[in-house]
């Protein structure tokens, strides 16, 4: 697994050993980049200079790789202890120390955005088939980590529901058992 593109394009990212973590494969990373930087809806301006969260991080590829294009900044929520040792070597790895915030907490139970702000670039990758989507996106939008009109990207099973609630779809695309589901949100709220 690496870094596609970017300043940091080629870099080797580590996945914790065992099947917790189901780190997005580099093809379908790629795919969902292009789409990004392509797409009307979105352009260039939807990642550079973007303030990014990657809920769910596993091993921060999502995030890093929106580094590695020119955001900003990145947090990171995992609670995963393998987890979150692989991300914490794989920012120090890619140097993105001073853009990139880990948070050791529950993506669905975060505190008040504060200080780090609302974001215009959501990634969530929760494990599949139990629900998290709806849950994170209702609480991160309570809580202000989602900033109005934010572009929202979430990774489920091919066969799992979108959240309801989350707003008309951007676009939608299935890649082997993962299906990837863009939308844009309306306000500050996700639900």
């Amino acid at each position: 697994m690496r870094i596609v593109a970017g300043t940091r394009r080629g870099r080797a990212l580590a996945a914790p050993p065992g099947r917790t973590t189901r780190p997005t494969a580099d093809r379908v990373r790629q795919a969902l980049f292009d789409m990004l930087l392509h797409a009307p809806w979105a352009g260039a301006d939807a990642v550079v200079g973007a303030r990014v969260l990657d809920g769910f991080a596993g091993t921060g590829a999502l995030g890093l790789e929106a580094l590695s294009r020119g955001a900003a900044h990145c947090t990171f929520f995992e609670t995963d202890r393998a987890a979150l040792a692989a991300l914490r070597a794989n920012v120090a790895a890619c140097r993105a120390e001073a853009a990139a915030t880990i948070r050791a907490i529950d993506v669905t139970r975060p505190p008040p955005a504060g200080k780090d702000g609302a974001c215009g670039l959501v990634f969530l990758d929760p494990p599949y088939g139990l629900g998290l989507p709806a849950r994170a996106l209702q609480v991160l939008g309570r809580t202000g980590w989602i900033a109005p009109r934010a572009l929202i990207v979430v990774e489920t099973a091919a066969d799992e529901d979108v959240p309801a609630g989350a707003g008309p779809l951007l676009a939608e695309r299935r890649h082997g058992a993962a299906r990837l589901s863009i939308w844009r949100a309306a306000t500050g709220q996700a639900d």
